[in-house]
């Protein structure tokens, strides 16, 4: 009979999509392309990854990804973006709070090794090479602006120990570039467990502090001067 043509069972799919797209507001289909994106770009690199995945993957069209993000650029400059803010405050915090310098290392080195191994995507996506449509990267713009917070610390220390203060910046980009190039070692062993191996950049950092020498200088150039003043005295006489 007619009627049972007029059934409208086969309209029924095409209504549940068209329903189940709806649900999703401008707001939440942003953070689903964010969440998906940071993903691809963690696993694949931001060469590696298409508009065309990153559409396919949030079960969208092409022209979605562009509405919110004018394509994937900025898409990466975004999920690049939330993740240096996320660990820079973090670290801000950690360095900003009164104690002891020691105290200080600790700290720093535990906030990092916590993000890493609780944001490992984000913190891939930070150490992997900026496209070069970003002009600054993310993670070397966010070891400037961590060195930044260390310098002021290590300025009044030196300071008070009658070292050069204006050295203050130069110590600072070694001990973030140490703690920052063992967190991507540790990403990819996670060998020794992390309170050791923030205990082991400890050590090192600031056993190597409370040694300092005021006026340093290379075992080799000290004894290549040595030479010349010998020689120099032995003319003379």
């Amino acid at each position: 009979m007619s009627t049972g043509h007029q059934s409208p069972t086969p309209d029924r799919p095409r209504a549940s999509r068209s329903v189940g797209r709806s649900r999703m507001t401008g707001a939440q289909r942003r953070e689903q392309l964010l969440e998906i994106g940071r993903g691809l770009f963690a696993a694949k690199g931001f060469e590696g990854t298409s508009v065309e995945e990153i559409a396919a993957t949030a079960g969208v069209s092409k022209p979605v990804v562009y509405e919110h993000f004018g394509g994937k650029d900025g898409l990466y400059a975004v999920v690049v973006e939330v993740e240096t803010r996320k660990l820079l405050e973090a670290m801000t915090a950690a360095l900003t709070k009164p104690n002891h310098p020691r105290r200080v290392l600790e700290i720093a080195a535990m906030t990092l090794l916590d993000y890493i191994e609780a944001e490992t995507d984000g913190f891939r996506i930070l150490v992997r090479d900026s496209p070069i449509s970003e002009p600054r990267g993310g993670f070397s713009s966010l070891l400037s602006d961590v060195a930044t917070h260390v310098e002021y610390i290590l300025a009044e220390q030196f300071a008070d120990r009658g070292f050069d203060s204006q050295t203050a910046p130069l110590y600072a980009q070694m001990l973030v570039g140490m703690v920052a190039f063992t967190g991507q070692f540790w990403l990819d062993h996670r060998k020794p467990d992390k309170a050791m191996v923030a205990a082991h950049i400890v050590n090192l950092a600031w056993n190597g502090l409370t040694g300092l020498e005021s006026t340093p200088g290379l075992r080799e150039e000290r004894a290549g001067r040595a030479e010349y003043r010998t020689a120099a005295k032995a003319l003379d006489e």
